[in-house]
Order: C-alpha cells, then sequence, then structure tokens
C-alpha cells in the first residue's frame, strides 16, 4: 500500500509516521507514505500557491494548477489505478467499513489535504475525489485527518498488525481490556478484574466481551 500525499506541510507527519506501527510498517515495506508539496509545482514568484477568494471573505484559498500538478505527478508515481480522497468537512462520513473496502480494492491512495480557506474546487472538476471528513468539526488543515485515513486503512493491509488475531474488528472484542494486578488499591478503594475473565469458562469470556 502507498499513501501520496498531497500537503504544503510535510512535515507535520514526521512525529506520527516515526513511531510505533506505522514505522514499523514503513521500515518493513507493508506500507509507503510519498509526500508531494504543491509548492513545488507553482510558477509564481517565491512558490507562492494561495490568493484571495472569488466573491470576498476572510483567508486565502490554495490554487487548482499546484494541486493539479501535484495529483498528476502522484498518478505518474502509481503507475496503476488510484483513489483520490479530498478531505474536508463537508464530505462523507470516513467509517472503518471504507477503511477495509479502500485496503481491498486499492493499492495507492492519493490523499488531498487542504489549508486555509480550502482549495480551489475547479481541481474537482479536472479529478474524480473522494470527498471525505473525519467528523463534524472543522481542523485548520488536513494533516491530522491525513493520518487518520492512512492509520485506519494500515491496520487493514496484511502484516501490519502482526497476526489476524490482532485486528480488533476480526474477533470478539471488547472495548474495556484488563491485565495485571488482579486487585490494585487506589484512596483506599479496591479495584478488582471481572471475575469472568478470571473463570478459564471461555464461552462465558467471549459472551461477556459481546456484552461490552
Amino acid at each position: 500500500m502507498t499513501f501520496h500525499i498531497i500537503t504544503l506541510f510535510p512535515g507535520a507527519f514526521k512525529s506520527y509516521l516515526g513511531e510505533s506501527i506505522l514505522k514499523h510498517a514503513i521500515e518493513d515495506k507493508k506500507i509507503k507514505v510519498k509526500f508531494y508539496n504543491p509548492r513545488d509545482y507553482s510558477l509564481e514568484k517565491g512558490a507562492r500557491v494561495d490568493r484571495k477568494p472569488y466573491g470576498g471573505g476572510p483567508g486565502m484559498v490554495i490554487q487548482a494548477e499546484p494541486v493539479i500538478k501535484a495529483i498528476e505527478r502522484a498518478l505518474k508515481v502509481s503507475k496503476q489505478k488510484a483513489l483520490i480522497v479530498w478531505l474536508t468537512p463537508g464530505g462523507k462520513q470516513f467509517t472503518n467499513d471504507f477503511a477495509i473496502k479502500t485496503a481491498k480494492k486499492y493499492s495507492n491512495i492519493i490523499i488531498v489535504c487542504g489549508r486555509y480557506e480550502g482549495i480551489d474546487a475547479r481541481v474537482k472538476k479536472v479529478y474524480k475525489v473522494n470527498e471525505i471528513s473525519v467528523g463534524q468539526f472543522v481542523l485548520t488543515g488536513g494533516e491530522l485527518p491525513a493520518m487518520i485515513v492512512m492509520d485506519a486503512v494500515s491496520r487493514q493491509v496484511e502484516g501490519v498488525l502482526g497476526t489476524f488475531e490482532s485486528v480488533e474488528e476480526k474477533r470478539i472484542s471488547s472495548h474495556d481490556v484488563y491485565t495485571r494486578p488482579e486487585i490494585f488499591a487506589y484512596k483506599g478503594k479496591k479495584y478488582r478484574v471481572p471475575k469472568v475473565l478470571l473463570s478459564g469458562h471461555q464461552a462465558k469470556i467471549e459472551e461477556w466481551k459481546k456484552g461490552k
């Protein structure tokens, strides 16, 4: 799986991709992440990519041409069919089901991260995009949503989590989990692991997990 990220701020991904599961997935070549900065495709002085919006309003809008060229480059690098994800608060709600289907169907995903007041909508007339939102809120840019999408999709790539059983949605799992010690005390009160988890009765344990 290769993620092609269109962003003005590729450095924003450094910390998250440099830790834990995704770091190991990259090192093990289970996934790849490539960045395309629209500034690199700007023909304007100082690599400027933003201008005031037509119709007035606050903020700046990212110009269409640099983003189109960045997507064009990503499509050439992928050398095969790719899904283009356009991150926007007004898009379709991103779900785990979307992540699963995407991982099964595509090996290249292009994620377009907006900034400022957004990206000139004419980009969507040039390329067919899937408009996606990660929640009913507005962020300062698409970088955090892009990391959410990458994380959720990467988990569905074979080998990223190690074993089949590691993917929670493919096994009976509870939102509540416990580990040693069996009992611990805090401010005079004792907190115990649910007895069913100590029973050794697997059928009852599975039933308890379903109920949670």
